[in-house]
């Protein structure tokens, strides 16, 4: 499915298009794959893009809605020529993403505390309340900050989901890096328990800033950006994570107001090691992705408008695979460039992490 809504917002389908073309170029440069490898993993990627989007405009609303891709199925179409003993490792690791949950978290976030599970410190990818402040009227403000929160947060789900929520009680929160995408805004992970241990719930409270792409789409018309990232998970995603809402913070630990959204820290994620992937399967990788990503334009946008922009000649594919070369030519010259000021001293970087 796709992921990654920090900056989601509507806007021109094709850039979605062009970014998933360049990800692959950029991806392929860094594994050694030949330039006429590189083109025939793009081209695989636009094509799937192009002919999945023409299926779906001859769909009806509810057929377009309900359309899915189970993995196995994926593996299955888009997997033919494939070393049979790659497959299996595939295959392994789809098998492993279904462990990825909130029980696979809690085991290995956690450990007993006088016969309480507690967050393992991880600094500073991880860091408990408990560490992060050091007097105990420091962390009760933050808990009891937290809490009111995850309690205006709860409004945002369906009465069904609130009630599932309600059955599990606040443990213990800490404080969490952000990816690179989201350096410089506030993560937070809280972790609930059921009915007793073996039925944990890990939330990730994560600020949502104004997307960048308001710069050149104009401003959201979403009033909290933590309700905008929901909005488009939910309209993109074919099956969303249960937990995922919003809240907005008028005046947090810092006095600032600031729109959060919150999800499950694990909910069955798993993802395709393209780092180890060969030309085949990095292709078979891409005609899921353009499948799934048509599905996504499909939902959410007019699928007979652009699938008649496509047509039915590969015109678009070859465009868009000469774009994601250009492109994968500016991201070396923009890495050698921050590389420069790292060696020259005008930025600080730390690696290892």
């Amino acid at each position: 499915d796709i992921n990654d809504f920090d900056e989601t917002a509507p806007g021109p389908w094709e850039w979605d298009v062009k970014r998933l073309a360049a990800s692959f170029a950029v991806a392929g440069r860094e594994i050694g794959f030949s330039a006429k490898e590189r083109r025939t993993v793009a081209l695989a990627t636009v094509s799937a893009y192009r002919k999945a989007m023409s299926a779906f405009a001859e769909m009806h609303n509810l057929e377009v809605w309900y359309a899915r891709l189970p993995a196995e199925r994926a593996m299955v179409e888009f997997t033919a020529g494939i070393d049979p003993k790659r497959l299996k490792k595939a295959r392994a690791q789809l098998d492993k993403s279904r462990t990825k949950d909130s029980m696979q978290a809690f085991e290995r976030l956690t450990r007993r505390v006088d016969g309480e599970p507690r967050i393992i410190s991880d600094p500073p990818l991880i860091v408990p309340l408990e560490e992060l402040l050091t007097t105990k009227r420091e962390r009760s403000s933050v808990e009891r900050e937290l809490r009111k929160v995850l309690d205006s947060y709860r409004e945002t789900l369906a009465t069904d989901r609130r009630h599932l929520l309600e059955q599990f009680r606040f443990v213990e929160p800490a404080r969490k890096v952000v990816g690179v995408g989201s350096v410089g805004t506030r993560a937070w992970i809280a972790l609930f328990l059921g009915a007793d241990d073996r039925d944990p719930l890990f939330l990730q409270i994560k600020e949502a800033e104004a997307s960048v792409l308001e710069r050149f789409l104009g401003k959201s018309q979403h009033g909290n950006s933590g309700e905008r990232v929901v909005a488009g998970q939910r309209l993109m995603q074919a099956t969303s994570d249960i937990f995922i809402g919003w809240t907005h913070v008028s005046s947090g630990l810092d006095g600032l107001a600031r729109d959060f959204y919150v999800r499950q820290l694990k909910d069955w994620k798993g993802s395709f090691v393209i780092e180890s992937a060969v030309p085949p399967a990095a292709a078979a990788y891409g005609k899921a992705c353009g499948w799934t990503l048509a599905r996504a334009h499909a939902r959410s946008g007019e699928r007979v408008a652009i699938a008649a922009y496509l047509g039915k000649s590969d015109t678009f594919d070859r465009a868009l695979a000469v774009f994601a070369e250009t492109y994968a030519d500016q991201n070396e010259r923009d890495y050698q460039a921050l590389k420069d000021a790292v060696d020259n001293g005008r930025v600080t970087a730390q690696t290892g992490l």
